[in-house]
């Protein structure tokens, strides 16, 4: 998530651990056989300073260790595109595919982040009429920014929810193309097929009750996909189990009308500098049995060089 007052915020209050709940669905029994878990891992954030590049491997390593099926990398893969030039974003995606390739050995899905558009801010110094501008940056390195794939009887659904703004900034929103897609997606799936949707900006969240006051002095909407209902609207004639979401870096979870609203935490914890607002450097596991989300947010052992854990 863009946060560069991230660690400008006051350390004197003490840690809080937050996870967000509303009223529960009851889940009909898992069927034998279709039991499967996967990670879902947020925000690496991967730069070569304070030791992210080797964290990361740490982290990959773990991961690749387990018993997951597979792996979704659920956006800003890079700390950042957004406002750096190009050779310095260039470097780190780079860094992050080559630390990929030697440490995730897991099948894996990418999500485009904020993070990941090339040269959105002015200050990067990038023309927006370059054919890498924006989200092609990503696209060049990890394909489509929205689509679906199927696992074990789960069809999943990966939206991109970084919407450009004409004043080159972002706020969170699923453009009308897409949501003509997802309308057109989902209705193509034979009746009572099992649905997991993943997007980097939370579609559902409690952020906006405890995030840092100086996040709410943003150009635009930074937290959650304002057009969020649209989407919802979509997904409610559908067996929806979960939306996966990651950009805050808080583990949240919340459940709204039968579907179980997961947010990991990051990779990156507080940009690399330890625990952000009680959830530290870490990924979530997911459990899908039948119709039974679940899921287990895991830390990975690393400890920052420069550590300011940044409390509620």
């Amino acid at each position: 998530m863009e946060r560069r007052n991230l660690l400008k915020l006051s350390l004197g209050v003490p840690l809080v651990a937050l996870a967000a709940r509303a009223v529960a669905a009851t889940a009909t029994p898992a069927r034998a056989g279709d039991s499967f878990s996967f990670a879902f891992v947020g925000d690496c954030h991967i730069r070569p300073e304070l030791g992210a590049d080797r964290a990361c491997a740490q982290c990959f390593e773990q991961i690749s260790a387990s018993p997951v099926d597979f792996v979704i990398l659920g956006g800003d893969h890079v700390e950042d595109a957004l406002e750096t030039g190009r050779a310095r974003a260039t470097l780190l995606m780079d860094l992050y595919q080559r630390t990929e390739r030697a440490h995730l050995r897991k099948p894996v899905h990418h999500v485009i982040g904020n993070h990941d558009c090339l040269g959105v801010f002015p200050k990067s110094g990038i023309d927006p009429s370059a054919p890498d501008y924006g989200k092609q940056f990503y696209i060049d390195r990890f394909g489509p920014r929205y689509y679906a794939f199927d696992h074990k009887g789960v069809h999943f659904v990966v939206l991109d929810s970084i919407g450009l703004t004409a004043d080159r900034n972002y706020e969170g929103r699923v453009d009308a193309a897409q949501l003509a897609w997802l309308r057109a997606d989902l209705g193509a799936q034979q009746k009572g097929t099992r649905i997991v949707v993943v997007t980097h900006i939370p579609l559902v969240t409690a952020m906006q009750c405890y995030e840092p006051e100086s996040w709410l002095d943003t150009p635009h909407n930074w937290t959650f996909v304002v057009n969020g209902r649209e989407v919802l609207r979509i997904l409610r004639d559908h067996d929806v189990l979960a939306v996966l979401q990651a950009h805050s870096h808080v583990y949240e979870r919340i459940e709204l009308d039968g579907i179980s609203f997961s947010t990991t935490g990051a990779v990156a914890g507080a940009d690399w500098r330890g625990s952000f607002l009680g959830t530290p450097e870490g990924y979530t596991d997911i459990t899908i049995s039948g119709r039974k989300v679940e899921s287990r947010y895991r830390t990975y052992g690393f400890t920052s060089v420069d550590r300011q854990d940044v409390p509620i």
